[in-house]
């Protein structure tokens, strides 16, 4: 499950990003809806790291053992 939700929002990201690449060539970086979609970016990207901590901390990914 939880490797379902950190892909999905890996393609979020991925999807944000583009988006806001495509806008940054229509509006010529005038806009505000780069600047939108971009800082959805960043939350998202926040939400991922914040989802991958916790899934190490309850067990949900198991660590790194020699």
């Amino acid at each position: 499950m939880l490797r379902v939700v950190v892909v999905l929002l890996l393609v979020a990201i991925v999807g944000s990003l583009l988006s806001g690449l495509f806008y940054l060539y229509r509006d010529r970086g005038e806009g505000e809806r780069m600047a939108r979609v971009l800082t959805w970016r960043i939350g998202l990207s926040i939400t991922l790291f914040v989802l991958l901590l916790l899934g190490f901390r309850f067990g949900l990914i198991p660590g790194y053992t020699q």
